[in-house]
């Protein structure tokens, strides 16, 4: 199994200004390739091979003599991964490769010859040396790749990738299930009827932000060393929204794992969603895609089920205890009362409670929302039916 621990490392000086060098080769690198695969593909309606590309590396070495400084299998490895991402492009998983700037996020990437010494060190190849770092987990298995980073707010991370030869645990059904119900007022409804709030990051550092952004604003010249720090402060207070909204998700996201076997989400379709101007902000602030994505790999990695129901099942127009259809209602209630079972319901909870009961009739009829491409119900059922008269089937009973 591979798991992946992101650790802080502190360069000394004469080791940043190298790292701000090795980025700039490996950057360029990617760049060119990125030119010349576009460029030819345009001429001849062929791409290149990352195998042809790399052998152009010791071409572009004899033409520029500052690219010996970097390493060269960091080059190399930047070719490989614009390779990747060619490929993740016509598989339909990501779009068309762009070309690096200098501004934002740098990284590089050593495929091999790196040790960890200890918890505070770490022997990177080349000129680089040994950099301190403060490795806060057990690294345990064998090192395949190790990604170094410089964020915009100027800290270096190193993202060590380990292989603990470790098969994945094969995942049980067996134990409690829970449905998660995603929102901006309460981040998680579960079925249980636990409710955490959205602790809205983005607005509690808001009026910092614009502070410093209308400072940014008014450094006309951009080569000025206040327009430099002004930029740094800007991007000081996005790094910290990132790293508290993050640790957030992490910590609820671990929660939900431990004290469940069974998870089922909501597939919702984020994209379409940020369309909506007066939301966009919020739902973006929100970052449910990436919630989801931990529930995700920290479920496999224990051996846990983790499902998702499509996008359009009606989950909070029906009622959870008779399954039947309910009336249109307006965002703006969260609570209504029943015309079929008489019972007062809270909106997200109900819906909270549909989605587990359509994830358990997914497994008992053993159909994968990923395999059927968000489409969960099988081709023979309707989508009413399947929706009131098969889960009653398939579960018996509404709870």
């Amino acid at each position: 199994m591979l798991k992946a621990v992101k650790v802080r490392i502190y360069p000394s000086i004469e080791q940043q200004s190298h790292l701000a060098g090795a980025f700039g080769c490996v950057r360029w690198v990617s760049n060119q390739s990125l030119a010349t695969m576009s460029q030819t593909y345009k001429e001849t309606g062929k791409g290149i091979s990352a195998f042809t590309m790399k052998k152009q590396i010791p071409v572009w070495k004899t033409e520029h003599e500052w690219l010996k400084e970097c390493y060269s299998q960091c080059l190399q490895s930047s070719v490989l991964n614009l390779s990747q991402a060619f490929i993740n492009f016509f598989d339909g998983r990501a779009s068309y490769p762009t070309f690096k700037k200098r501004q934002g996020r740098q990284s590089m990437q050593y495929p091999q010859n790196v040790k960890i010494l200890s918890d505070s060190e770490i022997k990177f190849p080349g000129n680089l040396g040994v950099v301190k770092a403060k490795i806060h987990r057990d690294c345990v298995g064998t090192l395949r790749t190790v990604t170094v980073s410089k964020m915009p707010d100027g800290r270096y991370y190193a993202s060590l990738l380990m292989d603990d030869d470790v098969e994945n645990p094969v995942a049980s059904e067996e134990g409690k299930a829970i449905g998660i119900d995603l929102g901006l007022l309460d981040f998680v409804v579960t079925s249980d009827g636990s409710k955490y709030q959205n602790p809205r990051h983005l607005k509690k550092h808001e009026r910092n932000l614009k502070r410093k952004q209308r400072k940014l604003s008014r450094k006309k010249d951009k080569t000025t060393n206040k327009r430099r720090k002004a930029k740094l402060a800007v991007a000081k207070v996005h790094a910290k929204i990132a790293r508290v909204r993050e640790d957030f998700r992490h910590k609820l996201s671990r929660k939900i794992v431990n004290e469940n076997q069974v998870i089922v989400v909501e597939n919702l379709a984020v994209k379409n969603m940020v369309k909506n101007h007066n939301l966009a902000k919020s739902i973006s602030d929100a970052g449910w895609s990436m919630f989801c994505t931990m529930l995700k790999y920290k479920a496999e990695a224990e051996g846990k089920v983790y499902l998702e129901v499509g996008r359009f099942f009606p989950s909070s127009h029906l009622c959870s205890n008779t399954l039947l259809s309910l009336q249109k209602m307006d965002l703006s209630v969260r609570e209504f009362d029943c015309a079929h079972c008489g019972k007062r319901h809270d909106r997200d909870i109900n819906a909270a409670i549909n989605i587990k009961n359509e994830g358990l009739r997914i497994l008992a009829l053993g159909t994968s929302v990923t395999a059927l491409g968000g489409n969960v119900r099988p081709k023979q059922y309707g989508r009413k039916s399947t929706t009131v008269a098969a889960v009653a089937l398939e579960l018996g009973s509404p709870h």
